[in-house]
């Protein structure tokens, strides 16, 4: 009696687990049911306030349309249903490997012709002087400047067009010609977006930013007359200057002004006419100059001054030398970087160049 009261009661306990099965299985199929219902069944009511909340926070962390990818379908209630294989995000930019715009950058060039001028062309193109060495870097390392036949760079504003080297930053460039970083930026050309990305071998525009000129010195002067070269070096002056200086040449017609990018005058005359020393003095430099001087000779005058006559077809004087105020010392030319025949005279004073026209009448 014992044992059969005991088979009931396991059969009671499978019977129940039968039925909490079955009722799963039918819950679990009225869910699918649920979820693939036909579109023309209404629609239930308003959720509550849970199911919202659900809704909501669902929303929030699904990934969006262009992050996921249906790698296959599959067949539920009739219905075919995408099967997602990544709900990851895009990863972000890796920022080794991040590419922004490069500068785009279209600018006018113009053909010297001779008897051309800084000063002329600037004027045509609604621009300042130093803009052409902001678009041309070797007008900056020249006497003259210009020459005829070769093209030169025209801005489309006042400024400087920067190559970017490697290690160049925004700041480094701002710092280096003092102008506001967010002018820079503000440049269209530039194409500059954040995160601000410089890239080597292109160049950027540095909005009012000057270049900076680069200034020959002749060779130091020591306490030995040697002259032992053709251009001179070491060579002491032995002499005293008047102080006072005469037009190195018998023409008044000036081409070029001093000015930033040009800290001498330059006087056009025919090729071969006489050159004069400006005041008295020792020659310290008589020869070619490869910086576009061409043939030049520099004259020492014993009291802080020196005079530069640079373009010269024809050298009459070596280093060492003394010449007196007047004498011929050369004969104009073309040579060295210029668009005509003229003489380049400089005027220095303590290795600082001076505008001649303080000295001599420039009217």
């Amino acid at each position: 009696m014992i044992k059969k009261e005991s088979n009931l009661q396991r059969l009671s306990g499978h019977a129940v687990l039968l039925l909490v099965a079955l009722a799963l299985v039918f819950g679990w199929r009225a869910s699918i049911a649920g979820s693939v219902r036909n579109t023309d069944e209404p629609i239930s009511e308003q959720p509550d306030s849970s199911s919202s909340d659900l809704a909501v926070q669902a929303t929030l962390e699904a990934p969006s349309p262009a992050e996921i990818e249906p790698v296959s379908e599959s067949a539920v209630g009739g219905q075919a249903v995408p099967v997602l294989s990544d709900y990851s995000l895009v990863p972000a930019s890796n920022p080794t490997t991040y590419q922004g715009k490069l500068p785009e950058h279209h600018f006018e060039t113009y053909l010297v012709k001779r008897g051309d001028t800084p000063g002329g062309i600037a004027e045509q193109f609604g621009i300042k002087q130093e803009t052409l060495l902001g678009g041309n870097p070797g007008l900056g390392q020249e006497s003259s400047l210009l020459q005829t036949g070769i093209d030169l760079v025209v801005l489309p504003v006042d400024g400087v067009l920067h190559d970017v080297e490697p290690g160049d930053t925004l700041e480094s460039i701002a710092e280096q010609y003092d102008i506001p970083i967010e002018d820079i930026i503000a440049y269209e050309g530039n194409n500059l977006e954040f995160p601000y990305r410089l890239y080597p071998q292109t160049q950027i525009m540095v909005p009012g930013a000057v270049r900076e000129v680069f200034v020959w010195t002749p060779p130091d002067l020591s306490s030995v007359t040697r002259g032992g070269s053709y251009e001179g070096s070491g060579v002491t002056p032995v002499i005293v200057g008047t102080g006072s200086f005469i037009y190195p040449v018998g023409s008044r017609y000036f081409t070029q002004y001093y000015w930033y990018g040009h800290q001498a005058v330059d006087i056009a005359l025919p090729e071969g006419q006489a050159v004069y020393a400006s005041d008295t003095g020792t020659v310290t430099y008589a020869g070619w100059n490869t910086y576009g001087y061409g043939n030049l000779i520099v004259v020492n005058h014993g009291n802080g001054y020196e005079t530069f006559y640079g373009h010269l077809s024809g050298i009459n004087v070596v280093p060492g030398q003394i010449v007196y105020q007047g004498n011929v010392i050369g004969a104009s030319g073309n040579t060295g970087r210029s668009s005509g025949p003229h003489i380049h005279f400089e005027i220095r004073i303590n290795n600082n160049r001076d505008d001649p026209c303080w000295y001599i009448s420039c009217s």
